[in-house]
């Protein structure tokens, strides 16, 4: 691309590409250029992630070192090819942007949005989740008990019959998913989750915190459930953060955890490609083994019971 700008055609819509040589990673010399032939690159690993759910944008157009802003209301001069949902939210509606294409995704990268945040819902059924999160955070630079707060996680999702997947966040944590078939609204979900998260903290307080003031955590690693509401919003998998370097939020395999190189934030968009070549995507079949919560309800009533957590 030129410094002019130019328009590009993608999914048989035309995008104009404006400033393509602004800096938007100062300390790499990024370029909204770079990010837009990323988002286009990435495009079919990142889609299925993002297709039907509302989104707000997360947008620098200055670059990562100057002010920021959440963008969620479809201004008037989007194109009219781009596809959204007006969706009611408190003291009235909101039309977001949905992305479903490669168009989209490059419209919305000459935006600067470096980071779209999903829905953990579709649109055509706004309150029930198609997936339950818990985002693993640190209050320190500790990534060691991120892990093995995920790994926990994992054994007791395992042990309720419910599949876990596991992604970095591209920032300091680890985000745990599991799929669902859409058959429990978010007040369940969050319900449930919330529960899983009580037993994981029980199991090493001095390492795990349900605290969600950052002063009272003391360097422990809060498991947080509170995505799990209507509105509420994720990274997908493959987006740019907004940090030095374009790290991602990557799919990972459970093992890699196992690695003690691993990092949060390890995975740039200068790697990613290659890193799919070698692993592929550990998450390919996320969709494919969703689930519902109800069997798993029961098994963790049975197991509260017998352990007499309160």
């Amino acid at each position: 691309m030129t410094g002019q700008g130019q328009t590009v055609q993608v999914d048989r819509h035309h995008v104009e590409i404006t400033r393509p040589t602004k800096v938007l990673f100062p300390g790499d010399g990024i370029t909204k250029a770079d990010l837009i032939d990323y988002y286009r690159r990435i495009a079919p690993w990142i889609l299925p992630y993002m297709r039907g759910r509302p989104l707000a944008m997360e947008r620098y157009p200055d670059g990562i070192d100057k002010p920021s802003f959440f963008h969620k209301m479809v201004p008037s001069y989007y194109p009219d090819w781009i596809k959204t949902v007006t969706v009611n939210k408190a003291g009235g509606t909101v039309t977001h942007v949905i992305c479903d294409n490669e168009a989209t995704l490059v419209y919305l990268a000459n935006q600067a949005c470096i980071t779209p945040h999903v829905w953990l819902s579709r649109f055509n059924k706004l309150r029930y989740p198609d997936q339950m999160v818990f985002d693993l955070d640190p209050s320190g630079e500790e990534f060691g008990l991120v892990k093995s707060t995920a790994q926990d996680l994992s054994g007791l999702l395992d042990e309720l019959g419910l599949p876990a997947y596991v992604k970095t966040t591209g920032s300091k944590g680890l985000h745990v998913a599991v799929p669902l078939k859409r058959q429990e609204d978010f007040d369940s979900v969050r319900a449930f989750a919330r529960r899983v998260a009580e037993i994981v903290v029980h199991e090493d307080p001095g390492q795990r915190t349900l605290e969600q003031r950052r002063n009272r955590r003391r360097g422990r690693v809060f498991v947080d459930t509170n995505r799990n509401a209507y509105a509420q919003t994720v990274a997908p998998a493959y987006a740019v953060r907004a940090r030095p370097h374009a790290p991602i939020s990557v799919p990972l395999a459970w093992s890699e955890l196992e690695n003690e190189d691993l990092r949060p934030d390890g995975v740039t968009i200068m790697g990613v490609f290659e890193r799919l070549e070698k692993v592929g995507d550990p998450w390919k079949n996320f969709r494919r083994d969703a689930t519902s919560l109800k069997v798993a309800y029961r098994k963790l009533e049975k197991r509260s019971a017998t352990r007499k957590i309160r």
